[in-house]
């Protein structure tokens, strides 16, 4: 499990939902982009909850490891969508190019 430090609070998430959500900061950072990014959070009580992080260039998140949290927090799917968008940010894909018309493009 992951403690991740936020806006002076700590929040209590697992591994591969912490590395998610900081790779996609870093990568809407990189890009002067930001979003808001839903994860689910354990509570000291041991509920789990989401938690709403404003993410981009101006996010200041730290990621720790902690032991004795209980069980692992997971969503797969949630880190598939996060990596996914980490992707389309480092590697935007846009319409294919279209070579231009006319006569003097022509090829012989």
């Amino acid at each position: 499990m992951q403690l991740i430090l936020y806006g002076g609070d700590e929040f209590l998430t697992g591994d591969d939902i912490a590395d998610a959500l900081l790779a996609y900061g870093r990568a809407l950072g990189d890009e002067e982009r930001a979003e808001i990014v839903e994860i689910p959070v354990r509570e000291h009580d041991g509920t789990v909850v989401t938690a709403k992080f404003l993410i981009g260039p101006a996010s200041q998140i730290v990621a720790k490891t902690v032991t004795d949290t209980g069980p692992e927090l997971e969503d797969a799917e949630l880190v598939r969508r996060l990596q996914a968008l980490t992707r389309g940010v480092e590697s935007p894909s846009g319409p294919p190019l279209e070579a231009p018309e006319g006569p003097e493009y022509e090829v012989d």
